[in-house]
């Protein structure tokens, strides 16, 4: 089917029935309707490649993170992939596996389709951009980081969360349940994210006149095997804290089940406490108590960044608040 024979059918003009196809408000609603109609009838699909050659657009944007699985970025993907549609974009989406080279390789192939805008999920690395992130910079190419920003893209606009204020509500939470030994398993050590949940942990305790211990910090990352590792540390070393946070719902997971098959009961002699609210947290053993990243909110106004971008704006990044989850894994020391 051609724009000719709906022009055909509709008696009109193929002029006319190329800008009823592009909204154009040159052409009265009546007729916009009517050929809008004959094209769905006749299945009509524009060419996206002839209307990119006109316009200079490509109708798709690209997301880069680290992989759909992953209990964080899923739900991203899904609120993006629903906003993006509503704005009459495509979206092509690409996993990172949080590998640095892989994502470079992802923007160079991203950069070659001249897609139209780029949300990106940035992986953890410690040097500094190569050719793929310099030559979209170069080009100005539109782009929204999602998540906390990495250091070599500090000046994109960025959709983030407060995890620093967030840490600091859990830790105090579990202050005023009476904890005063409490614990903290790491995330990933170059991870934006890792930092800002130790500082929110660190702050709540010097606020409420508690040390920060060392001996109370243990190295996790980012998987249930790490917080199992850790949980088991935190056993053998004999360290006995009343509280543990871990940095995220998988190490948080991953900790109770190796403090519960050791005969460790939470929350009765040790509470516990995750971040992200992913699904698996309030299915676990024990309900984990754990922070609410608002997942479908950060792609929504991800995507609103970026539309805000291809209108010509400037807009400002946006940091969110995160809220805490009370469940059955915290209670007061020695309940």
């Amino acid at each position: 089917m051609r724009l000719k024979d709906i022009a055909e059918m509709a008696g009109v003009s193929i002029m006319t029935v190329s800008k009823a196809l592009r909204n154009s408000p040159e052409v009265s609603c009546i007729t916009k309707a009517r050929i809008l109609k004959l094209a769905r009838q006749c299945g009509y699909v524009p060419n996206s490649n002839a209307q990119g050659l006109r316009t200079r657009k490509t109708g798709m944007l690209a997301l880069v993170i680290s992989s759909s699985t992953h209990p964080i970025h899923a739900p991203i993907e899904m609120s993006i992939q629903e906003h993006v549609f509503a704005l009459g974009y495509a979206l092509i989406v690409t996993h990172s596996l949080n590998d640095p080279a892989r994502e470079d390789e992802a923007l160079l192939r991203l950069a070659a389709r001249c897609v139209d805008g780029l949300f990106i999920a940035p992986a953890n690395r410690i040097e500094e951009p190569d050719v793929a992130h310099s030559e979209l910079f170069r080009n100005g190419t539109p782009i929204v980081i999602i998540g906390h920003r990495s250091p070599f893209c500090s000046g994109l606009p960025c959709v983030e969360t407060d995890d620093i204020s967030a840490t600091y509500e859990l830790t105090r939470h579990l202050i005023d349940l009476g904890h005063k030994q409490i614990a903290f398993i790491s995330g990933m050590p170059l991870a934006v994210w890792s930092r800002e949940r130790m500082e929110g942990y660190k702050k709540a305790l010097s606020d409420h006149d508690l040390l920060v211990e060392d001996r109370l910090i243990f190295k996790g990352g980012s998987t249930i095997e790490e917080g199992a590792a850790a949980a088991l540390q935190i056993i053998n070393e004999n360290i006995k804290p009343t509280a543990v946070i871990a940095a995220n719902d998988l190490l948080a997971v991953g900790a109770l089940n190796t403090f519960l098959d050791n005969g460790i009961r939470v929350p009765e002699k040790l509470s516990l406490a995750g971040f992200g609210n992913i699904l698996l947290s309030e299915f676990c053993r024990v309900p984990l108590t754990t922070v609410e990243l608002p997942k479908h909110r950060i792609g929504r106004v991800a995507t609103e960044t970026m539309q805000k971008i291809l209108n010509g704006k400037s807009p400002e990044s946006i940091r969110l608040k995160c809220d805490l989850v009370i469940r059955k894994s915290t209670a007061a020391p020695g309940r």
